[in-house]
Parts: structure tokens; sequence; C-alpha cells
């Protein structure tokens, strides 16, 4: 029997982005597998009923009808816990679950045996790029957070020579040179702004020079494993502190990317500095969703404090909802290929993908079929 593959409408509140779109629809239809898919699927993202339909899919009316017989389940959000409940037992779901972050998800996960795959505990290796979540919707978080910015800031970004005389380029500054920090420097870049990137990583300076800004050197290093920064010691933080402080009260506008995996986001830019900075300036911090980088950050609100305005948007990939899904959808696809053998589910616990993305996590073990 085919493997039944069910996607149902996103019911987290912003959330526009959609796990299967009707290009990779058409790609597990072609592999041998019914999707089944919740009317008004794509419409957050633009993707009519039509060409689900076209797609080979078959339309059915609420999430019940979409996950209930399901074999694999893809999202986007974490299904509630009730949704979840209504899953046949030892399902398959894929998506970015965060089962830790909720304990009544996780019991609900285990009482029904689901064999839960978390794509933000991916390894990232080279192998998995095609599959990296995290990477492709950090690509347009961080390219939606610096137009805010640039809305935000009462200032032009570029250069402009005009008959009531030259206007400066907006000075930003980019804090974290993940990749929602390289694509919102390679955006300040193209809207003409002067732009400089900080990282605790030194190997970054490289690809902030490579997309036109200067690395801002604060002799503070924190190279940490898998490409991510490791937490800094008091000491460190002290002298990182200090000297950005210095360097805010010369910038027009900050964007905050930095993250350390599975903690909340580290604390950069203080309130002692926000106090610092020029009226006018804007703080634009993409680490709102779990906590910010700015001690003033609100996440979901824009505050002002001495003449700065500090932004902690929320749902920043989900503002680019197009083409985000076509990225996460993708991703989504290509893990979702590891998963399927001949027309049928079988999980290889001998590739380090499965083993080290499922949750709960498990021992190795010989292929299942």
């Amino acid at each position: 029997m085919a493997v039944i593959i069910g996607v149902a409408r996103e019911t987290a509140a912003g959330e526009c982005r959609v796990a299967v779109t009707p290009e990779t629809c058409r790609k597990l239809v072609a592999a041998g597998a019914i999707v089944r898919a919740e009317r008004g699927l794509g419409r957050g993202a633009h993707f009519p009923d039509l060409a689900y339909v076209d797609a080979g899919a078959q339309l059915v009316d609420s999430a019940d009808d979409a996950l209930a017989a399901a074999d694999l389940v893809l999202c986007v959000q974490p299904p509630p816990a009730d949704v979840i409940a209504r899953l046949q037992h030892g399902a398959v779901l894929v998506g970015m679950l965060q089962p830790q972050a909720d304990p009544a998800r996780a019991a609900a996960l285990e009482a029904l045996g689901v064999v839960a795959f978390p794509l933000e505990r991916l390894p990232r290796t080279t192998r998995a790029q095609a599959m990296d979540v995290l990477s492709s919707q950090a690509g347009m978080a961080g390219y939606k957070a610096m137009l805010i910015a640039a809305q935000l800031a009462p200032r032009f970004f570029p250069m402009l020579t005009t008959a009531a005389g030259t206007i400066r380029p907006s000075k930003v500054l980019v804090v974290g040179a993940g990749v929602a920090g390289l694509q919102a420097i390679a955006t300040a870049k193209r809207l003409g702004a002067q732009v400089e990137g900080f990282d605790v990583r030194p190997e970054t300076r490289e690809q902030i020079e490579s997309l036109g800004g200067k690395f801002l050197d604060l002799g503070v290093s924190a190279v940490g494993e898998g490409g991510y920064a490791r937490a800094l010691t008091d000491e460190e933080r002290v002298e990182q502190q200090r000297r950005l402080g210095e360097h805010l009260k010369t910038v027009d506008v900050v964007v905050c990317t930095a993250a350390v995996p599975g903690r909340p986001a580290p604390k950069i830019v203080s309130a002692a500095m926000v106090t610092g900075m020029k009226p006018g300036s804007v703080i634009v911090d993409l680490a709102a969703e779990t906590g910010g980088n700015c001690e003033f950050t609100r996440p979901g609100d824009t505050i002002e404090h001495d003449g700065v305005l500090v932004a902690g948007p929320l749902d920043l990939a989900s503002l680019g909802a197009l083409h985000a899904s076509e990225m996460y959808a993708r991703n989504v696809f290509n893990f979702a290929n590891l998963l399927l053998r001949d027309g049928a589910l079988a999980f290889d616990w001998d590739d380090e993908l499965l083993a080290k993305t499922v949750w709960p996590p498990r021992p190795s073990a010989s292929p299942e079929q």
C-alpha cells in the first residue's frame, strides 16, 4: 500500500508557511506517495488549492481528514498536543517540532509512539545542507530584518547627492554573522548603507568582507562547535561590552542575529549601550524569539528608549512566506526522501542524519524495514 502523507493548515499565530508546495507535492506523488492536503493549505503562502490538485494531491476538508490516517505527517510548526493525539499510532512526524519545549507535546508524541524528526536537530554536515531548514529560513529572516530596519530608520540608507546637499550613508552594524546575519549584511549593502559585521568567531571575517561589509574586530573570540559560537566567559563579555558600547555611539542601525543553539539568545547590547546611542538610532533584534540580544527587546513589540527604537519582530521568515515555503518544502522533501524506499517507509538507523535527528534519541540500530 502506498505511503499516505498528510499535510494540514498551520495553526500557529502568524505562521503563513507550508511544509509542502505544489512543486514538492508533485515530487512526492511521483515517488509513489498519496498526498492528502487540507483545503486552504497554501493560502497564506499564495499557493492555491488548484495548484495542489494539479500536482496530484487529494484535497480534504479538515486537519483530521488530512492527518488521522497519515503514515507520514509534514509540518512547519509542531501540531498542538490535541492534534498529535489524533494521529495514528506509529506515525512519522517531520518538521520544526521542538519537543522538549512543551511537556504536553512531548507526552503526546511518546504516548502514540510517534517517530518524530525535529529538523532543528539535523546535523550540520555537507550532506545535510539540502535539508537544513534552520539555514534556509534564517536567510529570509535576515533579509526581512534589514528591511524592517530600513523602514524604521529616520534616514536614507544610501549616500545621496541632492540639490539640498549631500546625505551621508547610514552606518549599519550587524551583530552575528551566521546565515541570517550574512543575509542582513548583503541586504544592507544592496540598499547602499555603510555596513559592518561583528561576530566573536574570527573566521567570519572573510565571509563578511566578501559581501562588502567591514569586519568589526573587538578583540574577543569565542569559536564554538558545529559552526556556532560558544558562550563567552564573564571576563570576555565585560571587555566585549566595553568596546562594543563605545562603537555603538557612532552607529545608526543595529541588526542583532546572534544565537547559541538550545539556549536563550546571549545578551550583547546592554541597556547602557542603548542609552549611549544617538537619538534616531534603530535596533532590530532578530533573536527576539529566544529572548533577544538586546536588554530592551520585547518580543513582538517595538519600543522607544531615549530616542532609540528597539524592535523585536517575530515570525520573520513567515513574512516572506512564498519563497520561505519553497525553500522549506524542498528541505523537507529531501529529508523525507531518506524515509521512502520502494514506496514504503523505512528507517536506516545507520544513517547519521536519521539517527541524530530522531526524537527521542535512540541508540544506533540495524536498518529496519
